[in-house]
């Protein structure tokens, strides 16, 4: 069988396709924007920060890529990037519903009702909202493949994380209804749930459990893992671009880990 991967010169899997990526300009969503670039699709990357989108555009060097800043948390900053993707490549065929946010490490007790507010409305209500404004869109081209972010704390309770796992639970409640209610449309629903991911946002997360020795946090979460290591950006990117591409047509309403079988721990 002919490698997919070959490059420029060879099959690709995304060809013709227009995707849209929420939390863009780092980790996991970049790596997922460049890997869509090079498989041929036009990718509309968004984020919060333009100056992190900025530098993640130069990162990738690719003319078929392009940003939005917006609030995913927001209905018409959500409206208003879904738009821009129509306006500048003239439909949609997937979304990568990535933006997240981890919140603080403490027990239910302790901690703030703001902490909790942010982290929902960032994990879990701006995937409802790219979901409600992109269908549409979607809908119009005959169908595709929409692809949420969740987390080992989408299948699995975490101490210290009750408002990060209320949100990335729920994404999967969103993933298995809206993947009932719009199959009949040729839309794909799926989540993917990473485990420990070399990402800014993993990084900070160890940073709060281990403010006096990073590195030692880095290894106790890498040794959590069946694996014992770490997983890449590009490795959970490969994943997305296996769920958005026609190869997965038989797949919705599915769970993808991509853990180092850390779930299983």
């Amino acid at each position: 069988m002919k490698d997919c991967y070959e490059g420029r010169h060879g099959m690709f899997r995304l060809d013709g396709k227009v995707a849209i990526v929420t939390g863009g300009a780092s980790g996991i969503g970049l790596a997922t924007g460049r890997l869509f670039a090079e498989q041929g699709a036009k990718v509309l990357l968004v984020d919060l920060r333009e100056d992190l989108l900025r530098k993640a555009m130069e990162s990738v060097g690719d003319k078929s890529v392009s940003y939005a800043v917006a609030d995913v948390s927001q209905p018409d900053q959500t409206a208003r990037y879904v738009q821009t993707a129509i306006d500048r490549y003239g439909g949609l065929d997937i979304l990568v519903s990535n933006a997240g946010a981890v919140g603080g490490k403490n027990n239910i007790v302790d901690s703030p009702v703001e902490m909790f507010d942010h982290v929902v409305a960032v994990n879990l209500r701006g995937v409802w909202l790219s979901l409600k404004y992109a269908i549409p869109e979607i809908q119009k081209r005959g169908g595709g493949s929409i692809v949420i972010t969740s987390s080992i704390a989408g299948v699995k309770g975490l101490a210290g994380g009750s408002a990060y796992c209320a949100s990335k639970h729920g994404v999967v409640g969103i993933m298995r209804t809206v993947a009932i209610e719009y199959a009949p449309f040729g839309i794909r629903v799926n989540t993917v749930h990473p485990g420990p991911i070399a990402t800014p946002m993993v990084e900070e997360h160890v940073r709060g459990r281990y403010p006096d020795s990073l590195e030692e946090g880095k290894k106790v979460l890498a040794d959590s893992t069946l694996l014992k290591r770490y997983g890449s950006p590009e490795e959970v990117a490969a994943i997305m671009l296996y769920l958005a591409s026609d190869e997965s047509r038989y797949c919705t309403g599915g769970i993808y880990m991509v853990d180092g079988g850390k779930g299983l721990v």
